[in-house]
């Protein structure tokens, strides 16, 4: 005879819930993603990230009662990506910028025959 898992929780239990820091790591990790080319992403990532591991750890001490984890991971990743996204923008407009200076001759240029 097996008991089901309903069985073993103590009735003054609370009941589990999503973690609301979930959803807005979800939601911030979206601004991210789209904003990452723009360099802007930058901030929204930085706070999903922080948060991600505060929800992370709130979860864990709650032993079960909050979930949401799987929304977490992804808005994690995309975080992540948006921070990828703004740093490869960043590097591309680097090199633009370094190859259109490397263009630009150096000093002043002066008619030939001058003296």
């Amino acid at each position: 005879m097996t008991t089901s898992p309903a069985a073993l929780r103590h009735p003054l239990d609370p009941e589990p819930v999503r973690s609301t820091k979930a959803g807005t790591v979800f939601a911030l990790g979206l601004v991210a993603l789209f904003t990452g080319p723009f360099v802007g992403g930058l901030v929204p990532a930085s706070i999903a990230i922080a948060l991600a591991g505060q929800a992370r750890r709130e979860a864990y001490h709650s032993g079960g009662y909050l979930t949401g984890s799987a929304w977490l991971r992804r808005g994690e990743k995309l975080a992540w990506l948006g921070v990828a996204l703004a740093a490869t923008s960043l590097v591309v407009a680097i090199v633009i910028g370094v190859v259109d200076f490397a263009g630009d001759p150096a000093g002043q240029d002066f008619a030939p025959g001058v003296d």
